[in-house]
């Protein structure tokens, strides 16, 4: 293909060739040519139309990368080559994030996605952990606090999971950490809920009353198994041993395989279930595993005049524990290992309505000496009698 003609223009160094624009119509292509360090360097400065391209501009655009004040086209491209490289190489929270979920296999995945995206991501997507400073945690739990309204214990969940992505990136050598420790909010996370009888009466006629297929059952299911939601929602069908008695429960949250006694209660929720090509024992839509079911639980607490605070299915899971404690009949090892608790720490706010049990246990015992005792003085009081008579 042949040359195509240089036009000279007035400014030295400075000359254009016509090509063909965007909208096909022809233009100026400017170029212009100099020596820098001994060599000549020739290269475009821009177009007519497309650049607004002129040939004094051309001649400023010459004289600053004659004098160093600007890099050429091959510097600039060198310099972006770099930068990417340096990009691709640079192991930012966002990218942590992406890697470690995908990589962990998350559970909750869908609410951590939700705190990364919300809260996360705009204030530090970009920064590598290196980058930060405790001065950016601290102006991030406050906004969370005040500004938006966050209660501690979500603060303490979005800020936790900040420290897992970043000790992810440790541990896999894809990063350096933080060059401080990372302060959670003190949350006060032994909350216990608990129902009345009259208030899970009336739980029981409104889960009785409520035409939906599953969610009264997995409500009746977290109330006689102390079951989590997620490991209802994950429940199959063949993780329920009828012939032996026990539910085994997949990747709990302690990250260990677990197995509950099946009880007569629960038994007879799930022989009530009818079943379905899905293998899930709460399929949710099309038959895939259920992942929410939020509004149909709250309509039935709701039903039931519960309050406000209660929450449907952990709130059971308490009642389903406190219960226990409460009998006096279940020690605190066999409510860990119903529970599935990791430690005997997290068992330990139903200590308080074990002792109480014992308590009244200790009660009766000392009402029943006591009743043995008056029996005696009794007795003692009518051989006297019968002694004074005698005489």
């Amino acid at each position: 293909m042949p040359a195509k003609q240089r036009h000279k223009t007035r400014y030295p160094g400075v000359y254009w060739i016509e090509g063909k624009g965007a909208n096909g119509k022809t233009e100026r292509i400017y170029y212009i040519m100099y020596r820098k360090e001994g060599k000549l360097v020739e290269e475009k400065a821009g177009r007519q139309f497309q650049d607004d391209m002129t040939p004094a501009r051309a001649a400023r655009l010459r004289a600053q990368r004659m004098e160093g004040k600007d890099l050429s086209n091959k510097a600039r491209r060198e310099l972006e080559r770099k930068r990417k490289e340096a990009e691709k190489n640079r192991w930012t929270i966002t990218r942590l994030w992406e890697t470690y979920k995908t990589d962990r296999g998350i559970k909750g995945l869908k609410i951590d996605e939700y705190r990364f995206n919300r809260y996360l991501r705009p204030a530090f997507g970009d920064k590598e952990p290196r980058d930060l400073v405790a001065l950016d945690i601290d102006r991030l739990r406050i906004s969370l606090l005040k500004k938006q309204g966050l209660k501690p214990a979500s603060v303490y969940n979005v800020l936790e999971l900040l420290r897992r992505i970043i000790n992810y990136g440790v541990k896999k050598r894809l990063c350096e950490g933080a060059n401080f420790v990372i302060e959670m909010p003190k949350v006060d996370n032994e909350k216990t809920e608990d129902l009345t009888p009259d208030q899970l009466q009336k739980l029981l006629k409104a889960i009785e009353e409520d035409p939906h297929p599953y969610a009264g059952k997995i409500m009746l299911m977290a109330l006689y198994t102390g079951m989590r939601r997620g490991e209802l929602f994950r429940l199959k069908w063949e993780d329920v041993d009828f012939e032996r008695g026990f539910i085994h429960i997949r990747n709990s949250k302690g990250g260990v395989d677990q197995a509950v006694p099946l009880n007569d209660a629960a038994r007879e929720v799930l022989e009530s279930i009818v079943r379905t090509d899905s293998p899930w024992v709460f399929p949710g839509r099309n038959g895939e595993q259920r992942t929410d079911i939020h509004h149909q639980v709250n309509r039935i607490k709701e039903k039931a005049g519960l309050p406000k605070d209660f929450r449907p299915l952990h709130g059971l899971r308490h009642v389903y524990a406190s219960m226990l404690a409460s009998s006096g009949k279940v020690d605190m090892y066999t409510l860990q290992r119903l529970l599935t608790h990791k430690s005997p720490q997290m068992t330990q706010r139903y200590a308080h309505l074990r002792d109480e049990a014992l308590k009244r246990a200790a009660d009766i015992a000392g009402q029943l000496v006591h009743q043995v005792r008056e029996k005696g003085k009794k007795a003692e009081v009518i051989e006297f009698s019968k002694g004074q008579a005698n005489e």
